[in-house]
């Protein structure tokens, strides 16, 4: 399987990306899935969610002090 930056892999093959999307090579393609939740219930007037590619994973923190976690409710992923 080549994948979208043109990079061979083997049949049975799994990978990450630098997208933070789980990669197999499979006989009949490519399948890719988010390996990151997303955030769907907190308070967006008092918080903000910041995507931390590195970690692959969002964190809800408060606007004006991104020091301070907000909670969040719900996660959709």
């Amino acid at each position: 399987c080549y994948d979208s930056n043109g990079e061979l892999h083997e049949f049975d093959s799994q990978w990450k990306t630098t997208d933070c999307f789980q990669c197999s090579c499979l006989r009949h393609g490519i399948s890719c899935c988010s390996v990151y939740m997303t955030p769907s219930s907190y308070d967006e007037k008092k918080c903000v969610s910041i995507f931390n590619k590195t970690a692959c994973a969002y964190e809800v923190v408060e606007k004006d002090d991104h020091s301070k976690t907000c909670p969040v409710h719900a996660w959709v992923g």
